[in-house]
Parts: C-alpha cells; sequence; structure tokens
C-alpha cells in the first residue's frame, strides 16, 4: 500500500479535542494549525504538526495553504426514486403549504421505473454528494411501497452504500386507503422479510399524515427482531410522540425533532439518540426551524443531513446545509460541522469516520479556503476543492 502524506494545510479539523497538537481554543474539532496528514492505504496513519513529518513516506502532496476536514458524513437521504416534482415546489413557494401527501406522486413514479433506471438515479444523486465531499451516505426506501418495489429500491441504494434503510413505512400508499393496519401488517410482515437481508436500519415516518406512535412501535419493534436498528423521522409537521419512543427504542436517531417539547430535549440529552436536523426541509418548505441552541445547550448529540429527496429537500449539499443551519439554527461554523461529520458518524453508530485520527477511514475533504470557517462565510460557493475517500483523491483537482 501506498503510504502519503498531505502537507501544506493551514487548518486540519480532526474532530478529536485531545490531540497532541490541537490549538487550545478549538474545543471539539481539535484544529491543528500548520498541519500534515500521513495515509496508509485507506487508513489514518498520522496527523499532526508538519514540522513533525514522520519518515517512511512514499509521496507527498502540498495543498498550498488550504484547510482540510474530515469527509461528510450525510446520515439521512431518500436516493432511491424517479420522477420530479418542482411544480410542487414551485407552487410552494408561491404559497401553498407542504404536506406528507406529495409522497405519493413519487411513489407512482417510481414504481414505473426500471431497475436500471433507479440504480442510475441513486449513483446520480451519491456522485452528486461525493464531489460536494459527502464520502458517507446513508440513504432509506419508502417510495416503492409495495413488497417488490421497496425490495428493488433496497437493490438500487446497496449499489452505492452499505448505510441502508428500510422504509416501508414512509406513507399508507393509495391502495390501501382506509386500510392502515392493513398496510403496517404488510410493512411488519412479507415487506420486512424481503427488506431485511439488503437493510442495516428500519426507519418509520410518524408524524401526522404518516403513521402513528402506535404503529411506529409495532413496524420498529418488529425490525428489531429482524436484526434492524432503529431511527425514525419524528416531529417534523407536528408535535407527536414520535422523539420520545425513538429514545424509549435506544434508535439511534430522531430526525428532523422541528416541534420538540422540554420533556423531548430533555429525553434525547440524557440518550444516545441522536438529533439529526435536516435544514434543507425548511429552506425548501418555508418551515419553522429547529432550533439547534436550545438542543446544543440541553447536551443532545446533533447531526446535520441533507435529506436528499424530491419533495421536501432536494439538495445533495452539506456544505449548503452547514451555511443554513449557522445562518438559521443558531449554530456556530464549529458546531455545524462537527454536526456534519462526526454528528452524523454518531448518528450512524460509526467510530471510524466523521474524525481524522489514526487508525480511522482516510476521508477528507480539501477545501478551497484558509478555514472551515469558509463553509458557512462563503455560502452557495463551491469550496470543496478536493476529496479523499478511503486513501484515494475520487474528486477534485490533483495538486
Amino acid at each position: 500500500m501506498t503510504v502519503t502524506a498531505l502537507t501544506g494545510i493551514s487548518q486540519l479539523v480532526t474532530n478529536d479535542p485531545v490531540h497532541e497538537y490541537a490549538e487550545a481554543s478549538s474545543g471539539p474539532l481539535g484544529v491543528v494549525l500548520d498541519a500534515a496528514v500521513v495515509m496508509d492505504g485507506d487508513r489514518v496513519r498520522w496527523t499532526g504538526s508538519a514540522t513533525r513529518l514522520p519518515s517512511g513516506v512514499d509521496q507527498v502532496v502540498d495543498l498550498g495553504g488550504r484547510a482540510v476536514v474530515p469527509g461528510f458524513v450525510d446520515s439521512h437521504n431518500h436516493l432511491a426514486f424517479a420522477g420530479d416534482r418542482s411544480d410542487e415546489f414551485a407552487a410552494r413557494m408561491a404559497g401553498e403549504s407542504y404536506s406528507a401527501g406529495g409522497i405519493r406522486s413519487t411513489v407512482a413514479h417510481t414504481r414505473a421505473a426500471s431497475d436500471t433506471d433507479l440504480a442510475r438515479s441513486v449513483r446520480r444523486l451519491a456522485g452528486e454528494a461525493l464531489r460536494q465531499g459527502t464520502t458517507t451516505i446513508e440513504s432509506k426506501s419508502g417510495y416503492g411501497l409495495s413488497v417488490d418495489d421497496e425490495r428493488r429500491s433496497l437493490e438500487a441504494v446497496r449499489t452505492v452504500t452499505t448505510e441502508s434503510t428500510f422504509l416501508g413505512a414512509h406513507v399508507v400508499p393509495a391502495e390501501f386507503a382506509g386500510r392502515a393496519d392493513d398496510y403496517v401488517a404488510l410493512v411488519m410482515g412479507e415487506m420486512l422479510d424481503a427488506c431485511a437481508p439488503l437493510s442495516r436500519w428500519i426507519d418509520v415516518f410518524c408524524d401526522v399524515g404518516a403513521f402513528d406512535v402506535d404503529q411506529t412501535r409495532a413496524i420498529l419493534t418488529a425490525g428489531m427482531a429482524a436484526g434492524l436498528t432503529p431511527r425514525l423521522h419524528a416531529g417534523q409537521l407536528a408535535p407527536g410522540g414520535g422523539i420520545q419512543l425513538a429514545v424509549e427504542l435506544g434508535a439511534a436517531s430522531a430526525d428532523h425533532v422541528t416541534y420538540a417539547s422540554d420533556e423531548d430535549v430533555e429525553a434525547l440529552a440524557g440518550s444516545t439518540t441522536v438529533a439529526t436536523l435536516l435544514p434543507g426541509a425548511e429552506f425548501s418548505t418555508r418551515a419553522v426551524y429547529p432550533d439547534a441552541r436550545r438542543l446544543l445547550a440541553a447536551g443532545a448529540t446533533v447531526a446535520l443531513a441533507a435529506d436528499c429527496n424530491p419533495g421536501s429537500s432536494y439538495t445533495t449539499s452539506l456544505p449548503f446545509c452547514i451555511a443554513v443551519a449557522v445562518r438559521d439554527m443558531r449554530m456556530t461554523p464549529a458546531e455545524a460541522l462537527w454536526s456534519a461529520t462526526a454528528g452524523g458518524a454518531a448518528a450512524l453508530r460509526r467510530t471510524d469516520v466523521g474524525r481524522l485520527a489514526v487508525g480511522a477511514a482516510a476521508d477528507l475533504i480539501v477545501l478551497d479556503a484558509p478555514s472551515y470557517v469558509h463553509l458557512a462565510y462563503r455560502p452557495g460557493v463551491p469550496l470543496v476543492e478536493a476529496v479523499w475517500r478511503g486513501g484515494e483523491r475520487v474528486s477534485g483537482r490533483a495538486f
């Protein structure tokens, strides 16, 4: 394996707060100035001051004074779909409100798509995310809502990631109108049997217009019995019991959490369940943003994710989400970056990504900027100069 050193790093974010070379004031980010990174194959061998670069390096790449941050870890997406809902977006921007009903229009297009077209769409969106720095991505099913279409959606997801989530309980499909309990039984039975082998996670949209707490508990419990780990959509559209249920079941994450009571925030802060915030959804629906400051002040672990989907957040850009989180969700640039890297890793229960430490995956982003702060300071500017994943440059310039 080739041992590669990246030097000429103005600012290295390690997400290691006890790093021996970290600036004392950098907190959880563990920022090292005038730094270098040594990658041995697909793993990080060493990080620290460039003046202490170890021997045994095969090649050196000078990054010319740019900042380096861990690859983004995007823990919430819906990449397996077909069709377009730009008309719906335009209508919302003209003043119409968002509801979960729009999901059903994507279901029809997804069911009509071929396996090849579905996989091509997933790969296109995952590649788009990678070019913007996302080196670890999660994706759900949820636009098939039949046994066969959920299965093939997950097969498409598995072409780009092992972080696959069975979301058969996204909404009740049209053919089960008025028979929600029958659909829940299908999800817990034949659909789960077909999809569990292709999934790591199970998710439910627990909200108005989707599934209630009792239905959600039943589905998640069945998934857990099949070996899947729960995560869930909770509190996006209205207050409810989804957040408390996530904590009760030990879910890896409760996602959206826009409508969180004081009791919900306290429960999250006292648990291992990550509060995953999805600013692209509020941006694209003109909804109220969740109060990240309230969650952080309580001690909850917070992640940021893109929530790429055709209806309410058609973006794959975590730099965009970072900028919005800082501007509209009361996060600092440091908190937003941590949440898009280490926070996302926590939401996926991963310790090998979201940080640049010895033994971690050699996944990193070179920014065309001297500081990570520019991710929020220069919104909309394509600052991702290059991306390394598994120790190989997969996007951007060669330097």
